[in-house]
């Protein structure tokens, strides 16, 4: 059950990691090997069902890889599922306001911080591991161990970040640069001061509550710069994306 990501923020560590879009637990081989903190599988935008999802933590289960899954909705039954099948942690789209946050914390920690629904399932190796002979100390590692980690990419989320963050239960919050920029009326306008002014807004948020920030970015340059700026979690690009890019460049160079 151990969250390496968690660890290694505890220990003032910037992590790395990328999105999963690929969908194979290869794949996931290839991710660990390559020495990144944490994947993200995506089941908001791509299309991973519940069985998949489980193999593709089960996957990174074997290495120090730290698997989150965006979830595809806040509801009870996708955070509850992900939760049992494994995911160290939970990135949340498209949260608006501080009751759906509180929801959040309800379905996704246990008693006494949430009311999540207890399975003694694979997380706890069926009820056979030997902390789940103590239901109370089962609960605390858990909820210490697994993350909830709204994703600010809404005009909602950024005007209630302080509150959201404040809230027991709720680990961290990823930015969403593109839904966030458009939300504010500029589409990928990363200069517009309004979108800086709300990134900075994010991140005084994080520091006060001491949390942890997360953010994506497309491209190494970006990755760098955001590491600069004091960003915790860095998200960089797809896999997918990575494959292409690779293949380019090379090809580029023996083409001339």
């Amino acid at each position: 059950m151990k969250n390496y990501v968690k660890e290694k923020l505890k220990n003032k560590e910037t992590v790395i990691g990328t999105f999963f879009e690929l969908g194979s637990c290869q794949t996931v081989e290839a991710l660990a090997m390559s020495g990144i903190d944490f994947m993200i599988i995506d089941c908001e935008h791509g299309p991973f069902n519940t069985e998949s999802t489980l193999e593709y933590v089960r996957t990174a289960e074997l290495s120090s890889l730290t698997p989150f899954v965006r979830v595809k909705d806040i509801t009870r039954p996708s955070i509850l599922k992900n939760l049992d099948l494994g995911a160290k942690g939970l990135i949340i789209p498209n949260l608006e306001t501080v009751d759906e946050a509180k929801k959040l914390v309800e379905w996704g920690k246990y008693h006494p911080v949430g009311k999540r629904g207890v399975f003694l399932g694979r997380t706890s190796g069926f009820g056979y591991e030997s902390l789940a002979g103590n239901i109370d100390e089962y609960f605390k590692v858990s909820n210490e161990e697994t993350m909830l980690i709204p994703q600010c990419e809404t005009l909602g989320c950024l005007e209630n970040i302080e509150e959201i963050l404040a809230l027991d239960g709720i680990d961290g919050i990823f930015i969403g640069p593109y839904d966030l920029s458009t939300a504010l009326g500029a589409p990928a306008d990363f200069n517009s001061q309004n979108f800086k002014d709300s990134l900075n807004k994010i991140q005084n948020a994080c520091n006060k509550a001491q949390k942890p920030c997360f953010i994506y970015t497309g491209t190494e340059e970006g990755a760098a710069e955001l590491i600069q700026d004091g960003y915790d979690g860095i998200a960089l690009s797809m896999d997918a994306s990575f494959l292409i890019n690779s293949y380019k460049k090379t090809l580029k160079k023996l083409r001339k």
